[in-house]
């Protein structure tokens, strides 16, 4: 008999401990702190700006602009340019302003754009809204690390941004294979701000020149498209007005030079890109060079897919 009571006593004893830390453990669950907005910001090295997602009628210029942002130590780094994609600043890009992060809002003091205040809330693990309440628009960042994000996908997603970023493509080279047409003629080439088809200038004068110095010949439109089954190709289509339109395969050689292809004539030309534009110095005090209209994105009807790995690092 008493060898069951203890037996019985070992028992209680058992089951009393295996309640207390079954509650203790749920206790602790219930109770995790919450991730901090400064944490959170630093989750994710880049921050992709989906700009197609974004919610509201107002912009605020800096994301309007940029391809990709990172909060790093109160220093704000962008990718504003395509060109140097992936190289610039590690990846980062350059520094632009400062951020303070508190009790999920977010003050950014843009070296240009100055002061703009944000809500910022978690959407899923690598997403977050960032709300303006000033002009009650928001826009949705993507996260990634450095090494999985898909720098060639963005850069050949926005080849048109590519094509504004030099004040003049200057061709220099022109294959000896090829048919005579009226393009043979044509030494350079200017793509104008204002989203995926826009204006473009040609001109005939002399190689060699400064791109300050040229004389535009002719201005109309142009338009960047896909190439079925190739990422890494594209097509342009330049619209003269009175030669009909010049179709051709683009493909890109280095972050400064183009390859077009000439179908109809089998003529294969190079252009090399003068006056790169940068949308904000390294320096991050100073305005970069202009032409025409400031550049930004724009919502694009034919939505892409956010970037997948990275293989331009």
């Amino acid at each position: 008999m008493k060898t069951i009571k203890i037996l019985l006593s070992f028992a209680l004893i058992a089951t009393l401990f295996t309640s207390c830390y079954t509650e203790v453990v749920v206790d602790d669950f219930n109770n995790e702190t919450p991730i901090s907005i400064n944490q959170l910001l630093r989750s994710h090295e880049i921050w992709y700006v989906d700009i197609n997602s974004t919610i509201g009628y107002g912009e605020t210029p800096f994301l309007q602009k940029a391809f990709t942002v990172s909060f790093i130590n109160g220093v704000l780094y962008a990718n504003n340019n395509i060109a140097g994609l992936g190289a610039n600043g590690n990846g980062y890009g350059i520094d632009v302003g400062e951020y303070d992060a508190y009790n999920m809002i977010l003050d950014v003091q843009h070296d240009i754009d100055g002061f703009s205040t944000f809500d910022v809330y978690e959407v899923d693990y690598n997403t977050i809204e960032l709300y303006n309440p000033n002009n009650d628009t928001s826009y949705f960042l993507d996260g990634y690390q450095r090494n999985n994000f898909d720098y060639d996908f963005v850069f050949y997603d926005n080849i048109h941004y590519f094509l504004q970023e030099y004040e003049a493509w200057e061709k220099t080279y022109t294959s000896e294979l090829g048919a005579l047409n009226e393009f043979d003629n044509e030494n350079y080439l200017q793509f104008l701000p204002g989203g995926n088809d826009s204006e473009f200038r040609s001109s005939q004068d002399d190689t060699g020149l400064n791109a300050n110095n040229l004389q535009w010949d002719y201005t109309g439109i142009y338009g960047v498209g896909n190439i079925s089954g190739n990422d890494l190709l594209k097509t342009l289509t330049l619209d003269y007005d009175s030669l009909s339109n010049e179709y051709f395969e683009l493909s890109v050689i280095t972050d400064s030079k183009i390859e077009l292809f000439h179908p109809s004539s089998e003529t294969v030309y190079e252009f090399e890109g003068r006056g790169y534009i940068q949308y904000l110095k390294s320096d991050g005090k100073t305005k970069g060079k202009k032409v025409q209209k400031d550049k930004k994105r724009k919502f694009r009807k034919d939505k892409v897919a956010n970037p997948r790995e990275n293989t331009r690092v």
